[in-house]
Formats: C-alpha cells, sequence, structure tokens
C-alpha cells in the first residue's frame, strides 16, 4: 500500500476540515448533525515540482473506499462520503480521467461512487480534529483495523497504479 499524504515529498500542509455545505463556519457537531451537507475533507497544499496532481489522486485513491458512498470504514453518514475537489479544469480533466482508470482496473466489483466536484469554501476543522491519527494513535488504530485490512485486499502489491 501506498504511503499517507502527509508522507510524500512535496505536501506542505494538510488541514482537516468541512466543504461542500450550505452553512458558513460549521463546527464537527454541526457538520455530524446531517443538516449542514458540508463532507469532511482535507486541504492539501503541495509543491507540483516536487508531487503530481496525479500523484495526489493515486495516493487518494489508496487511501478511502470509493465504493462506499455512506461513509469510509468505521465512521459513517453522508459527511463521510467519498469526494474529489478540484480547483481547476485540469485538475477536473485529471481526476475524471484517473477515476475512469480506477474503474477499468477492475480491482473492485461494486461500483466506483466518488463524486468529482468544484472546490468550494473551506473550513478549517477544529484543533483537536488536525493530524488526528498522530494525536490520537491508539484510538486511530482501533478504528482503523478494517481500513487497513480493506486497503490491503485491494492495494497490496499496487502501491504505485491507479
Amino acid at each position: 500500500m501506498i504511503k499517507p499524504f502527509d508522507q510524500h515529498l512535496g505536501i506542505h500542509t494538510i488541514l482537516s476540515g468541512y466543504t461542500g455545505g450550505h452553512f458558513d463556519n460549521p463546527t464537527y457537531e454541526d457538520v455530524c448533525s446531517g443538516k449542514t451537507g458540508h463532507t469532511e475533507a482535507v486541504k492539501i497544499e503541495f509543491d507540483p515540482n516536487l508531487i503530481s496532481y496525479e500523484e495526489l489522486l493515486t495516493i487518494y485513491w489508496q487511501q478511502t473506499d470509493p465504493t462506499d458512498a455512506f461513509g469510509q470504514f468505521e465512521d459513517r453518514g453522508d459527511s463521510y462520503r467519498p469526494v474529489i475537489y478540484y480547483t481547476n479544469t485540469t485538475q477536473k480533466e485529471l481526476a475524471q480521467v484517473s477515476k475512469q482508470k480506477l474503474i477499468d482496473s477492475g480491482y473492485y466489483i461494486d461500483p466506483i461512487v466518488t463524486t468529482i466536484e468544484p472546490a468550494v469554501a473551506f473550513y478549517e476543522a477544529e484543533e483537536y480534529h488536525q493530524d488526528f491519527y498522530k494525536k490520537n494513535p491508539e484510538r486511530y488504530k482501533l478504528s482503523s483495523h478494517s481500513r487497513k485490512e480493506f486497503l490491503k485486499k485491494i492495494w497490496d502489491g499496487k502501491a504505485n497504479e491507479a
């Protein structure tokens, strides 16, 4: 399996937050209520001379379940739906090509349901959500067992594909 985003050269910052909704400055509790329309997301600032957008897409596919429209592993609900947000036409096209390549790969039996949407206002999550897996390694470990098993089953031996 491929390493998480923050372990790659060229990644400057990764911010956890909320986007895609219809409510300004939501809190975690607001988003969890299911009434804001937001998705929990990460905003990644990167150096395209060191890591390409295509590489970011490859990392993304290997960190999520693109077949589950209702959550991600232990995290359930609309706010955990799989979405790729783009900031320009080139990113949109690259994301669409990458998604089609994943569909054509046959790695997944179930349909790929990840949506590709334009980036809208991003609201930074509370500090306790930033770098969650580093701040809460034991809790993350307990909650990520099924995620690791699922991703290993799909991606083992295919680290640079997608």
